[in-house]
């Protein structure tokens, strides 16, 4: 059964109607930019409604294989479980890849799925790149790219990371460090001074080696650190008894929203936004969520929350 089969059957759409609407797929995209935390912009594309439908069908139909250290788009695994595995470490590595799921064209991903299984039939590849890559160019036939902003790229980016995760938890496991990769966000830890220095040169000569320079480390955000240090993974603060924090910074922030809330101060979109972090502070670290009940109430609380749900 080819994919255009397969989606159709999957969506309820004539196999006519979903060839059709992927011929354009690649320029389906919304673009916008975010300032980015420390200077510049991302480029966000963001497939449109129905493009993003067919793409989690993909999701949900596909079976390509990920290594167990690719912590982003895993059932069940999420960025809490990303810094439970480096918590009881004392020293830690963090490591970024520069433009990322940008840096993923359609020609170095057919490369890279050939070295790991055999290639599908040119019509299913066709099928695959229009539903899953996004066109940046004006032009019609031009280049094609993973987007930041389509639900399918992280997993894509996932498989097609597969060898190098693989070389890379080899070493690991041979040096007693722990690594696991969340999306473009590389962590090692280990209990060993010292032996993280050698990491790096190690990233760099296997993405040399498996991509031919064309995904690169982000020497910028490359970061030591140790229990003598905040250790931050994706986000999580990790303590030094091991536990799991959202950080002083972020805590703050949701006992103002939630003050703000308490006095009527919220538009519907902020309400949504606090929804998203008290769940994420239940998630993470739920001893705070009790705090916040608390010093606001718990009727606030679960207000919040309701109110954001309806």
């Amino acid at each position: 059964m080819t994919l255009i089969e397969r989606l159709a059957l999957e969506l309820k759409k004539s196999e006519d109607e979903i060839t059709h609407f992927l011929q354009s797929a690649p320029k389906r995209y919304k673009v916008y930019t975010i300032p980015k935390r420390t200077s510049g912009h991302r480029v966000i594309a963001q497939p449109s409604k129905e493009l993003k439908e067919y793409q989690r069908k993909f999701l949900e139909i596909q079976n390509l294989p990920i290594h167990e250290s690719a912590m982003a788009y895993r059932k069940g695994v999420s960025i809490k479980h990303n810094a439970i595995a480096h918590k009881n470490n004392p020293y830690l590595l963090k490591m970024d890849l520069e433009n990322f799921f940008n840096s993923i064209s359609d020609k170095i991903f057919w490369k890279t799925w050939e070295s790991i299984l055999p290639l599908p039939s040119s019509q299913d590849k066709k099928t695959l790149e229009n539903l899953l890559f996004w066109c940046p160019s004006k032009k019609t036939e031009g280049a094609l790219v993973l987007s930041i902003g389509a639900p399918s790229s992280p997993l894509v980016s996932n498989f097609f990371m597969y060898q190098f995760d693989c070389a890379v938890s080899n070493f690991c496991s041979e040096k007693e460090i722990v690594y696991t990769r969340y999306a473009d966000d590389l962590t090692f830890s280990t209990k060993h001074k010292d032996s993280l220095f050698f990491a790096p040169s190690m990233v760099k000569e296997n993405l040399r080696e498996l991509f031919g320079g064309t995904i690169r480390i982000n020497r910028k955000k490359t970061r030591f650190s140790s229990r003598a240090h905040n250790r931050h993974v994706t986000g999580i603060t990790i303590a030094n008894n091991g536990s799991l924090s959202l950080g002083r910074e972020r805590k703050r922030y949701i006992k103002h929203l939630v003050h703000q809330a308490q006095l009527n101060k919220l538009d519907i979109e902020s309400r949504q936004h606090l929804r998203g972090l008290i769940a994420f502070a239940k998630h993470v670290e739920p001893v705070f969520l009790k705090s916040l009940k608390r010093k606001y109430t718990s009727e606030l609380i679960t207000q919040i929350i309701e109110e954001s749900n309806g």
